[in-house]
């Protein structure tokens, strides 16, 4: 018959493994659930043709895809309300 003792061992064996166990449960759903919403929102991203990058003389353009050119800044200009990043180098 087993001492009390070992019946207190034998519970705390059981409550290390549960306690163990929850947080690769809790790490495996929401490893799914960033899947499950990465998937959806790539999936539901509306993109008249896929981008590609083509090589010309000297430099590569990125072709299609789903960036409006006219909406970007042009190069050089300052950034949107005077702010400049920390690792701005003149």
């Amino acid at each position: 018959m087993a001492s009390g003792n070992d019946a207190n061992t034998a519970r705390r064996a059981r409550a290390t493994r549960s306690a163990g166990l929850l947080p690769l449960v809790i790490g495996l759903a929401s490893a799914a659930a960033l899947t499950g919403a990465a998937y959806f929102t790539v999936d539901n991203a509306s993109c008249g043709s896929p981008a590609q990058y083509i090589r010309h003389d000297s430099h590569v353009e990125l072709v299609g895809g789903c960036v409006d050119g006219a909406k970007l800044p042009a190069a050089g200009t300052s950034s949107p309300g005077g702010v400049v990043p920390g690792n701005y180098n003149p």
